[in-house]
């Protein structure tokens, strides 16, 4: 829902998850980087070079595999612990992660966030829409400050897809998709993955002779 400063703890933001289908709230203290990282994503802004979780969910897409969920299953001590749900068609793993960085990849890749009850129930408040409001559009400008030799420039958030991007795909798999789309006789799209896999072969082919 938004970003905030953290009240309880100095240098680091309260993250705002909202309830989907109900008025409450839950806080999740995380720190400075993780806070850029996320407040990045919820201004649709584009670095010039991708960060960590923008590399992340690249190298997943590359190999076609996807984040299915995010799985919020403990609070202890203060803490949260999250569990990623991953897929690659055939085989399912879950991964244990710390809440912001699941975050963070949900919202890259478009992944619904889960709780449970208890935990809702355990942390979750009641806020003034208006007041997280005004706290989010001040906090989240001053956290996406960038390097000076770094421009950030605005871009749509489709660019990070939930679904796999050809243009991660190796060349491999990318013969694989055009032999596929030929045989369902997807003309279009296979000329598009055509374009793409004749680009990434002249810049191997680039590469190997420098």
């Amino acid at each position: 829902m938004g970003l905030s400063y953290s009240q309880l703890q100095s240098g680091a933001y309260a993250l705002i998850l909202a309830e989907e289908r109900g008025p409450r709230r839950i806080p999740v203290i995380i720190g400075a980087a993780e806070a850029q990282s996320i407040a990045i994503t919820l201004e649709n802004i584009r670095t010039p070079r991708p960060l960590t979780h923008d590399l992340f969910v690249s190298f997943a897409h590359a190999f076609g595999v996807k984040l299915k969920e995010v799985f919020i299953y403990r609070f202890e001590d203060g803490i949260f612990s999250s569990e990623l749900t991953f897929s690659d068609g055939s085989r399912t793993v879950q991964i244990d992660a710390r809440t912001s960085d699941a975050i963070a990849l949900a919202l890259r890749t478009h992944t619904p966030i889960f709780t449970t009850r208890q935990i809702i129930e355990k942390t979750g408040f009641i806020i003034d829409e208006e007041e997280l409001k005004r706290d989010s559009d001040d906090t989240v400008e001053d956290s996406v400050a960038h390097d000076s030799d770094e421009e950030a420039t605005y871009a749509d958030r489709d660019d990070y897809h939930a679904e796999p991007r050809p243009e991660n795909f190796t060349i491999e798999e990318l013969e694989r998709t055009l032999a596929a789309l030929i045989d369902n006789e997807e003309y279009e799209e296979a000329e598009r993955i055509s374009v793409i896999l004749k680009r990434k072969k002249d810049n191997n082919n680039s590469n190997t002779e420098t």
